[in-house]
């Protein structure tokens, strides 16, 4: 869910009911481990901004599009601070994002956060393959909101991740030129011939996310033959969710892998609506819920503990989802009828499970990248 920065820049002259709507970050397309923050007067030291001389200090890693001004992290930073006198959240971007910390529990050392926040079941999954060691705690029994989250959001049978945000991934397209698909199959007729954009699975949530869609959709022995039959039919596999986007508002192709929240950030009065259209293939929608979860080497565990149960209070919830264009994952937030009236759920959103993709996962990656997306 990463994309904030470019729309911030891509579509500063098109909102209006929602002033300081941001989008869903970069899409994990150019992170960086220069850390980030909205307020005025910080300093950097050593990876982390520091903003005073706190009793207790909480270390929360994300990504880049999270922090920064008029974005859910750093409202999140302010209202948490604002309401304990004796804490400051600190922000750290790893530039490999969950994968710096991985490492760091390979290599034997200490991990440098205290909490992360931007996890998806995909990287949950790959740090239980890739670890002996136990790289997050039990969190879930401990918080006081943790029933006010949807029941299908959950993404973690152990409980250490806990969803606070969800997109859904679909597809995005210009009515004028192109009628949205009904199904997975049509995307392979004449018809949509150089039709779609998408992004790597290598890299990129959404790229990840359409993968995952595909193969839930035409089953693992069948999804790279689906793929060969797209790559024929001309589809354009780019980087990550930024270039995708930049050469769909370009006019290379009708549609793109995006998100079902689009017209939240894009809608206004001098917007052509007709470019951002939803379409749900198969009237589904792909679900990518984004969780927490605290580092099991914090020595804050109590404060993260905290910070996630502030995180899940329907106040937050509601800001949380206008500021990342994402929708709510508790029962009890209502983001306003700015976000609601352009914000749409698919009919029938589907997704994998931690146990699904247990295992599964990294091979599907690899495979697809060795054979469609080309060394």
């Amino acid at each position: 869910m990463r994309r904030r920065t470019f729309l911030r820049t891509a579509g500063a002259g098109s909102v209006v009911a929602l002033a300081g709507c941001t989008g869903n970050g970069d899409q994990n397309g150019t992170p960086s481990d220069t850390p980030q923050d909205g307020s005025s007067g910080d300093t950097q030291q050593n990876g982390t901004t520091t903003t005073g001389d706190p009793e207790r200090t909480l270390t929360v890693a994300t990504y880049s599009s999270f922090t920064g001004e008029d974005t859910a992290g750093n409202y999140l930073k302010s209202a948490f601070e604002d309401d304990r006198d004796d804490v400051t959240v600190e922000f750290e971007v790893p530039e490999n994002g969950l994968n710096q910390y991985i490492l760091q529990k390979q290599q034997g050392s200490n991990v440098s956060a205290d909490m992360y926040l931007g996890l998806n079941t995909a990287e949950l999954v790959r740090a239980e393959d890739e670890l002996d060691a136990e790289l997050f705690l039990d969190s879930r029994g401990d918080l006081d909101r943790a029933d006010a989250i949807k029941s299908d959001l959950e993404i973690d049978p152990e409980g250490r991740a806990v969803t606070y945000d969800t997109g859904y991934i679909t597809l995005v397209y210009d009515e004028d030129e192109v009628d949205s698909p009904a199904t997975f199959d049509e995307l392979l007729e004449p018809a949509y011939e150089d039709a779609l954009i998408t992004q790597n699975a290598q890299q990129s949530d959404p790229g990840r996310a359409f993968l995952l869609w595909t193969i839930a959709d035409q089953g693992e022995d069948e999804y790279l033959d689906y793929w060969q039959g797209l790559l024929d039919n001309g589809v354009r596999i780019l980087s990550d969710w930024e270039p995708a986007y930049n050469a769909y508002l370009d006019g290379s192709a009708p549609m793109v892998v995006s998100y079902s929240t689009d017209q939240v950030y894009y809608h206004g009065p001098d917007v052509d609506m007709s470019r951002h259209q939803v379409g749900f293939i198969e009237d589904q929608g792909y679900a990518n819920p984004e969780a927490m979860a605290r580092f099991a080497d914090t020595d804050t565990a109590d404060l993260a503990l905290e910070f996630m149960d502030f995180v899940l209070q329907p106040e937050q919830q509601a800001e949380i989802a206008v500021k990342n264009v994402q929708f709510p994952a508790v029962e009890d937030a209502d983001p306003g009828e700015g976000f609601s009236e352009y914000a749409y759920e698919p009919p029938e959103p589907v997704t994998h499970t931690y146990d699904e993709l247990q295992g599964k996962v990294d091979g599907w990656i690899e495979q697809w990248a060795r054979q469609i997306a080309g060394p």
